[in-house]
């Protein structure tokens, strides 16, 4: 019984890891006004992004996530500021106090 259930979660890793997107060749390229995102843009991108995402269903021009960053601080920034809203500080749940 262990040995199936190690056998379906190890065929659902490498599923779920061949999935996964590759290099973004845009990272550490300006974008039209000479500039790259780092970690402060995305910090404030992560923290816009469900408004973001919403907006970029109906608009060509808004994007989810910034391809001219500097990589992994802008990365970091980004789940950093999703984090904050989704989760994290602004909206997350607050633990009731046992009376």
């Amino acid at each position: 019984m262990k040995r199936s259930i190690a056998l379906v979660f190890l065929v659902v890793m490498i599923l779920s890891l061949s999935c996964a997107p590759g290099p973004n060749k845009a990272a550490g390229t300006v974008d039209g006004e000479g500039r790259v995102a780092g970690f402060w843009r995305g910090l404030w991108h992560g923290l816009i992004a469900p408004i973001t995402f919403i907006v970029s269903l109906f608009s060509e021009k808004v994007s989810f996530y910034e391809v001219h960053n500097s990589g992994g601080w802008y990365d970091f920034g980004f789940v950093l500021g999703a984090g904050l809203f989704l989760s994290g500080g602004i909206l997350g749940r607050k633990k009731k106090k046992d009376k």
